[in-house]
């Protein structure tokens, strides 16, 4: 009789089992056919909010409109945000994020349910698992030519940063990841690395870059006389092969969803309106024309990536028409801006018209202000374009998917 017990107790227990097991492989086979790759189940019994992350991590390269501390750390920095009022509405303070609040990379990280902040890469504290849900490398002065911002003072320019990702963050993240990775190798086709194929290829490539390479560089006199500026259409096919040639390093190291954004209508900021004392809603269009120009060859690198890059994805955020929109239509109700042309805060006389002044006034209502400084959006207005980047189903804001629609490929 006892035997009998014995046995059956055991099969009920195997029933159990299988039971409990058949769901969570039906979940990871679903999971890996949905994401690509049926190779990849790792750590399924995550926390429920962990379980709702879009993606593994988001990575990010480019200028001040994304970096969310990094010249902090740098010694001979002049392009800082670690000072109210900036930060005057983030949950941390002054922080480095040039705004009042966060930043298009915060917005759109909260869109994608991150457990967190993406740290930035400069910070000693970010190591080990702090890394794991990504990293921002993006550097407030600098662009896409190297010497782009070298008047701003220290600067890490996007071949630097790319640098960063590749000889510090990359092996600490394999190392950080080896044993959650070692129990796909099974799986794995000959020639795979899981580190790629399960985690790289499921995170964001976030670059926001190429605004700085003309007010600090094309259109600065005192970096460049006009008689020896090179015709503006070949000054924008050489930032975009060479943009190129940095995302295609990306691609080289295992990076497979790339989000670009566009540059922003900078000819309507206060900083560049100031230089010829313009009044009211007016912008500078020679400006406009020139981030026109860029953006549209920006676009037809995104459609034309494929075959340099053809297991890329791409989603091109276009911030200037969803900013310039904004400009154009203050007073509709999805909007409710009143100032498009000032700045909310009082600018810095050091800071040729970009930074706020330290210590110094605000607008009352930062939610009615375009721009917080003379070249930086505000929180309201980061926010906006990191809902149209991640939702929107107008081409005209982001193509040829959104970000979204780019988490879940």
């Amino acid at each position: 009789m006892a035997k009998r017990v014995k046995n059956f107790l055991t099969v009920m227990s195997i029933i159990v089992i299988s039971m409990l097991l058949l769901p969570l492989h039906s979940h990871c086979k679903a999971a890996g056919a949905a994401r690509g790759s049926r190779s990849c189940c790792i750590d399924k019994a995550r926390g429920k909010k962990q379980r709702q992350q879009q993606v593994e991590g988001v990575f990010v390269f480019g200028s001040s409109l994304v970096d969310s501390g990094n010249n902090n750390f740098l010694n001979g920095s002049v392009v800082r945000a670690n000072y109210l009022p900036y930060g005057v509405d983030f949950p941390l303070g002054p922080s480095g994020r040039f705004s009042n609040g966060r930043n298009v990379i915060d917005a759109l990280g909260e869109l994608l349910r991150l457990p967190g902040l993406v740290p930035p890469f400069a910070d000693p504290a970010t190591r080990g698992r702090a890394a794991l849900h990504g990293v921002n490398f993006a550097s407030g002065g600098s662009g896409i030519l190297d010497h782009t911002g070298q008047l701003t003072g220290a600067v890490m320019s996007l071949r630097q940063q790319i640098t960063n990702f590749e000889a510090v963050t990359l092996p600490h993240l394999r190392a950080q990841m080896h044993g959650a990775m070692a129990i796909n190798n099974h799986r794995m086709k000959k020639g795979q690395d899981p580190f790629r194929e399960c985690y790289l290829s499921k995170c964001l490539f976030v670059i926001g870059t190429g605004g700085n390479d003309y007010l600090l560089n094309y259109f600065n006199p005192r970096n460049n006389g006009t008689e020896d500026r090179p015709p503006l259409l070949e000054f924008t096919r050489s930032l975009i092969t060479k943009l190129s040639g940095h995302l295609q390093r990306l691609y080289s190291l295992g990076a497979k969803k790339f989000v670009v954004f566009s540059i922003q209508p900078n000819g309507c900021t206060p900083v560049v309106r100031s230089f010829l004392n313009l009044t009211g809603d007016a912008c500078i269009e020679p400006v406009n024309d020139a981030v026109t120009l860029f953006n549209s060859e920006l676009q037809r690198l995104v459609d034309g990536a494929r075959s340099r890059m053809p297991a890329a994805r791409f989603s091109y955020i276009n911030s200037y028409r969803i900013i310039k929109d904004m400009l154009d239509h203050p007073r509709e109700t999805r909007y409710e801006l009143i100032e498009t042309g000032r700045a909310c805060c009082g600018i810095s006389r050091d800071s040729s018209g970009v930074l706020c002044d330290k210590e110094g006034p605000i607008c009352r209502d930062r939610t009615k202000y375009v721009f917080f400084d003379g070249l930086h959006p505000t929180d309201a207005v980061n926010a906006r374009v990191a809902r149209e980047g991640y939702g929107s189903k107008s081409l005209e804001h982001a193509y040829p998917i959104n970000v979204k629609r780019l988490a879940m490929l």
